[in-house]
């Protein structure tokens, strides 16, 4: 009997925090994050501070002026490795006109993990094989917090040219869909 009770105690647990986990990722009604639409949209981003592969010390505020897509990531993250390939091609393509990706690494282990993953991995991006084509900086739980919790990679924010958030998009997009974003703020 004792058992019973203690399944039936657990799977109730187990409804309610997918109750609360749903609640609380879930976006205001008619906001969609297909449109690079959410919550904080026009607020400026927090002022962070972070190192690149090199060990040097980067800011956003030292983009201020480009349009930048925040792109939280992880070597481990397989939807991230369908993703890394558009993203070097979306650098490539609006990099010129003022654009820029900027890969924040999430991986526990930081530069120890992520620096041969860079130096070493090749994505096929129309027909050839390249290596990630834009800044790497080292992130962790406290940047995430910073932008309100990242529940999975990849999840991107959509920066503007006067350092706004202007888009998320959390988990696997389409990348018409990220493209469509990027070109909305050129």
């Amino acid at each position: 009997m004792k058992r019973v009770a203690l399944i039936v105690l657990t799977v109730a647990f187990l409804i309610g925090l997918t109750l609360y986990a749903d609640r609380a990722t879930r976006l205001p009604h008619g906001v969609s994050l297909g449109t690079a639409q959410y919550r904080d949209t026009g607020k400026p981003v927090p002022q962070i501070k972070l190192k690149d592969l090199q060990g040097r010390e980067v800011s956003l505020a030292d983009l201020k002026g480009k349009v930048v897509l925040l792109n939280f990531w992880a070597t481990w993250c397989d939807p991230c490795r369908v993703e890394i390939p558009w993203l070097i091609d979306m650098q490539a393509k609006y990099g010129p006109k003022g654009f820029t990706v900027v890969g924040v690494a999430m991986d526990d282990e930081g530069q120890s993990a992520v620096a041969p993953f860079v130096l070493k991995e090749r994505f096929e991006v129309n027909g050839q094989q390249l290596p990630m084509s834009y800044p790497i900086w080292l992130g962790n739980d406290d940047l995430a917090e910073q932008f309100g919790g990242i529940l999975g990679y990849p999840t991107s924010f959509l920066i503007s040219r006067d350092g706004k958030r202007v888009g998320k998009f959390q988990g696997l997009k389409g990348y018409d869909e990220l493209a469509s974003a990027i070109e909305s703020q050129l």
